[in-house]
């Protein structure tokens, strides 16, 4: 066991039963900066410590405290006899959060990201299906499972909740890769029995003995989770979106995840599909999808009554800003959203076009002017950390720097280009300093990420 001291600027963000949990310690909380919370009701603040530090410790993979240097290296800078060896770590003009988190991202078209010239249906049929069909062949999931989860670990996200595709042994290669790397990740296998290729269909009860399998193997093993795993209505058949339904009945802990309402022409078929249903959410509903761990990526086109048995249901929204006016499907209403029930954030890559939680709120921000919705780099940054785990449920072991939380983290070196590091220059506050982060960072600036307590990145240096 060695304790480790990591010296720099930390921000993170902290709800009241935090800074409660936290007293009587001295804290830097800026109370009047407004968030709009993931949780209604909860009011989140940040923490900035411009000359801080965080203890962690490696052999439980656990924070031990955070707050001042001075502070944190009187406290456990030297170790005295018969304790831990300290090893202190400088990075004092660089930036430590909590490390991104993901809530919507598709592994397997890692290959297909920036595939040309469609909307929704006909970019599924002519890149996704056709890529996911590899997915048969447990090497193609390995590999790129691989090479999957080191780049999120170089874009500086350390969970997600995972998309795989319908082959069990796409789950498996995944839950291997990410247990070996020890990040918090949660995925299943896909389901789909009708209107897709007949190689990647499975039937309604063989696709659900197989998401039984991997929650009996994979589900609270380590760091991973299971979540069910309807693709969406179009590809379901009611007795499909039945079974899911009951089987997510049957747990308290295991996910479910699917899209909803991301295009005018998938909502225009879910009605032919599904003529005796109020609309796309109420197919949800009656199939005993909806919950409160449940996430709907995209939701861009809801009806007034859909939005209340959103809140009624404490279902979940994943934003995915880059996807969406990638495939032009619409622009989404953050703080309507927000007003019904939870949104997270996700990159839904390979319709979204980076890995780069930054990049995503950069573009967030831009969807959001387009409606006169000003998006903070506060509110932003609060969404990909600690409000991501709120709305995945896991904030009572990620999110934040709160000690006894798993040690997932990034070191961010705000000057990592020449451009940022002219336009740091410039700025004259921190929230300057964050705003140009989310603009123009992505994975040049992640110098290092941490996950529970180990680093599994380091930026090679320039030669």
């Amino acid at each position: 066991m060695t304790l480790h001291i990591y010296q720099a600027q930390l921000l993170h963000y902290l709800t009241e039963k935090d800074l409660a949990d936290r007293s009587p310690k001295a804290t830097t909380v800026d109370k009047s900066i407004t968030l709009l919370p993931v949780n209604t009701g909860v009011k989140v603040y940040p923490e900035y410590i411009a000359d801080g530090a965080l203890v962690v410790d490696d052999a439980t993979g656990l924070i031990v405290d955070y707050g001042s240097s001075q502070a944190m290296l009187a406290d456990y800078g030297s170790a005295k006899e018969g304790q831990a060896p300290v090893q202190i770590h400088n990075h004092q003009h660089k930036l430590i959060m909590p490390g991104f988190i993901d809530t919507h991202v598709h592994y397997p078209q890692i290959d297909m990201i920036a595939a040309y010239g469609e909307q929704l249906l006909d970019w599924l049929n002519n890149y996704t299906f056709v890529t996911e069909a590899n997915f048969d062949d447990p090497k193609v999931a390995h590999d790129t499972a691989k090479f999957f989860l080191n780049q999120l670990l170089a874009n500086g996200t350390t969970s997600a909740l995972v998309f795989s595709t319908s082959h069990p042994q796409s789950v498996e290669a995944f839950f291997i890769e990410s247990h070996q790397l020890n990040t918090r990740m949660i995925t299943g296998n896909v389901l789909m029995d009708q209107n897709a290729p007949a190689h990647l269909c499975v039937s309604a009860e063989q696709g659900i003995r197989d998401t039984q399998d991997i929650i009996d193997k994979w589900h609270e093993r380590g760091r991973q989770h299971v979540a069910i795993t309807p693709r969406f209505a179009i590809t379901s058949t009611p007795k499909q979106l039945r079974l899911a339904g009951e089987l997510y009945a049957s747990y308290d802990s295991v996910y479910l995840q699917t899209h909803l309402a991301e295009n005018r022409d998938e909502i225009a078929v879910v009605r032919e599909l599904y003529p005796n249903h109020k609309g796309y959410l109420d197919v949800y509903e009656d199939m005993g999808l909806l919950g409160r761990r449940t996430t709907l990526a995209h939701g861009i086109y809801l009806e007034t009554s859909e939005y209340e048995r959103l809140r009624e249901t404490g279902a979940q929204i994943a934003h995915c800003p880059t996807s969406n006016l990638f495939l032009g499907s619409g622009l989404f209403d953050l703080p309507k959203t927000l007003s019904y029930t939870g949104v997270s954030v996700g990159t839904d890559v390979g319709a979204g076009t980076s890995l780069s939680m930054l990049t995503t709120l950069s573009e967030a921000y831009k969807v959001q002017q387009l409606q006169n919705n000003p998006l903070s780099a506060h509110q932003g940054l609060y969404q990909i950390t600690l409000g991501n785990a709120q709305s995945l449920l896991l904030d009572n072991k990620i999110g934040n720097f709160m000690p006894n939380k798993e040690a997932d983290f990034v070191v961010i070196d705000m000057s990592a280009t020449a451009l940022l590091e002219r336009r740091m220059t410039q700025t004259k506050s921190l929230d300057e300093r964050l705003f140009v982060l989310m603009m123009l960072g992505d994975d040049r600036v992640i110098e290092q990420t941490v996950v529970a307590g180990v680093s599994r990145y380091l930026k090679a240096k320039a030669s």
